[in-house]
């Protein structure tokens, strides 16, 4: 069955050359080195460029041809939103512009006094937008699993300093879901992606793109749980310095619970393959998503 290993890619001598090109230089430099980068991982990284490539090829309807030059140009892009989020998170002068289209509806949901819950993919640069929430001057949540090397996290942590949000790290002790709890009692937005999972997790169902996917579970439970409301967001990089974000207007589920999760799961997979079909070779899931 596929299902994500909960490890991302990379070292700490990559970031360290990116981080000093990016100091010194600008992205610019940044992303010519980054062209060799994806090159590398285009032609040496079968295990990640198979999916993607069937992705292109059987899912989005490519040809042979098309399905390998967006392989490359997906290796790119996802390297170049690596290169912006820690523009964005450390504050180096850059030249990035952002559309927010639907920013009123988090607003009203702020405003609204209920907390909510925002859902997302590993669909364009959604790391960007949740720096950028501090617009919205309320307390925000992320929940994410906790699956870069630690020593990598680190330095990360070092060169981007503390996040203005607070980091809600998936564990096996599920005291991730009291921490959960403890926000949306609180009033405040929780954030997380509802489209990876780890073996064992509880997952539903759905098509997507003419085939059936899994989803986690998780997600969907709590906005039929607590009955907040609920948007879906995301942030897609338009052109070298240009991202647009887009958030959905909130919506509750009501209903029996199971009601509850298919309904927020259809509503979800629907935008999501919307947005796939506009943005595709923004999809960053390396691994064998559909069943």
């Amino acid at each position: 069955m596929p299902s994500w290993e909960g490890k991302s890619k990379g070292n700490k001598l990559g970031y360290g050359i990116f981080i000093f090109i990016l100091r010194y230089g600008g992205v610019y430099p940044a992303y010519f080195l980054l062209r060799f980068v994806a090159c590398y991982y285009f032609i040496f990284s079968w295990s990640s460029s198979r999916p993607i490539y069937q992705y292109f090829h059987t899912r989005i309807g490519y040809g042979r041809w098309r399905s390998l030059v967006n392989l490359y140009r997906n290796y790119y892009i996802f390297g170049q939103t690596l290169i912006d989020k820690i523009v964005v998170m450390a504050d180096m002068a850059n030249k990035f512009t952002f559309d927010f289209d639907g920013e009123h509806h988090l607003r009203e949901m702020v405003s609204g006094g209920r907390g909510g819950i925002l859902l997302s993919a590993h669909l364009g640069n959604w790391e960007v937008a949740g720096h950028l929430f501090k617009r919205l001057q309320t307390r925000i949540n992320i929940v994410m699993f906790d699956g870069e090397h630690q020593r990598i996290k680190e330095y990360l942590a070092a060169v981007t300093g503390d996040r203005n949000v607070n980091i809600i790290v998936i564990k096996d002790d599920l005291s991730h879901i009291y921490a959960i709890n403890e926000a949306l009692s609180n009033r405040e937005l929780v954030c997380m992606h509802a489209d990876r999972f780890l073996p064992g997790n509880k997952t539903v169902t759905a098509p997507l793109l003419g085939l059936d996917a899994r989803f986690p579970m998780g997600p969907f439970l709590l906005a039929a749980t607590f009955r907040v409301p609920v948007c879906v967001v995301f942030a897609f990089k338009e052109s070298a310095t240009h991202y647009h974000f887009y958030a959905t207007e909130p919506r509750q589920y009501h209903g029996r619970r199971n009601q509850g999760v298919e309904t927020a799961l259809h509503d979800f997979v629907s935008l999501l393959e919307e947005k796939i079909h506009r943005y595709p070779a923004q999809w960053f899931n390396y691994y064998d998503f559909w069943e």
